[in-house]
């Protein structure tokens, strides 16, 4: 394997274009080796404008490519399961993105194809790769606030007017809950460093985009009496704060997944007031390609194995179930 890990890219979807690529070119560890795409002019074009020296015109030319280490795999959330036990057994390392799958099972499989190929798979949550979390996490543990009492948090924004767009599709794993609310709850679990015990959601499933829920509303349940409260939406105004609540202060990050190039600081409240946390400037997709590299180059432990995106599924699977039957799902 080369000093570099050499990464292929399973699509041309915007967040890959915009946001993972350009990350990882970045990154001094890793390399846009290939794109691909099912139409060979789609794939032709985005290598040239974003400089990638190979573009495939299927993603099976892709998987075949012996040069390529890792893939990174940015399709709809229905093509995710599929698509990365296909890449673990042409002896690919993973990387895909959120969710990781469409149920904890399918979660499950992928992990079994990966373990069975002796490759890597994991889940592309950024967010969690800035520093600044590791800051956030620190001041809990070290009892800045007291104990936590509970962690408040959203992720929603507007996209309702497209109505072609693949988070609209119910059977191809659309809905909000897939897509932002896995951000609240992913934190909440990184956070307490506990898995809930129940989850009530209440959702708006709208007739206008294929029945998936829009707005959801829910509460995670989590032992000694602390919890999540979340909300999360396609059919909203843009936000994504986070609030952690102890007994002796207050944890707030006005931005917390989008992570703005410049507003990655957050606020610490105690006795001593209210004060501006500043955070070292950082890439969290290079972030999250560097600590890839660092785990399939040098053998270091993933910092969050695919058993996370297993657990994290498990609780998304509730969230769906308490949403349609309107009723608290024990965990």
């Amino acid at each position: 394997m080369s000093q570099k890990l050499r990464w292929g890219i399973l699509g041309c979807a915007s967040i890959a274009k915009h946001s993972v690529i350009p990350g990882l070119q970045q990154s001094p560890l890793n390399e846009v080796a290939a794109i691909a795409s099912r139409d060979q002019d789609k794939a032709t074009q985005a290598a040239e404008e974003l400089n990638i020296p190979t573009a495939y015109g299927s993603y099976e030319s892709l998987l075949a490519d012996s040069s390529i280490d890792a893939i990174y795999i940015p399709l709809p959330n229905h093509l995710h399961k599929e698509w990365s036990i296909r890449a673990a057994e042409a002896g690919k390392h993973i990387l895909c993105e959120k969710p990781l799958a469409l149920t904890e099972a399918e979660a499950a499989e992928m992990a079994e194809a990966a373990a069975k190929a002796g490759v890597l798979l994991a889940e592309a949550f950024m967010y969690r790769y800035h520093p600044r979390y590791d800051m956030i996490k620190e001041l809990i543990t070290s009892g800045a606030i007291g104990e936590v009492r509970g962690i408040r948090s959203a992720f929603t924004f507007n996209s309702s007017a497209n109505h072609g767009n693949v988070r609209f599709r119910k059977e191809w794993g659309g809905g909000s809950i897939y897509d932002v609310g896995c951000y609240p709850i992913n934190a909440a679990r990184i956070l307490l460093d506990k898995e809930p015990e129940a989850v009530t959601v209440q959702a708006f499933f709208s007739p206008e985009h294929d029945h998936v829920d829009m707005m959801a509303s829910g509460l995670i349940e989590f032992e000694g009496d602390v919890s999540l409260t979340f909300d999360c939406g396609m059919w909203a105004a843009y936000r994504n704060p986070l609030e952690v609540v102890g007994t002796e202060g207050l944890i707030e990050v006005p931005f917390a997944y989008s992570l703005p190039e410049n507003g990655a600081n957050f606020f610490l409240t105690t006795g001593d007031g209210r004060k501006e946390i500043e955070v070292p400037h950082a890439n969290a997709y290079s972030e999250q390609g560097d600590h890839m590299a660092e785990a399939i180059l040098n053998n270091k432990p993933l910092r969050f194995p695919t058993e996370d995106a297993i657990h994290n599924m498990k609780v998304i699977d509730a969230c769906l179930q308490s949403a349609h039957e309107r009723k608290r799902i024990v965990l």
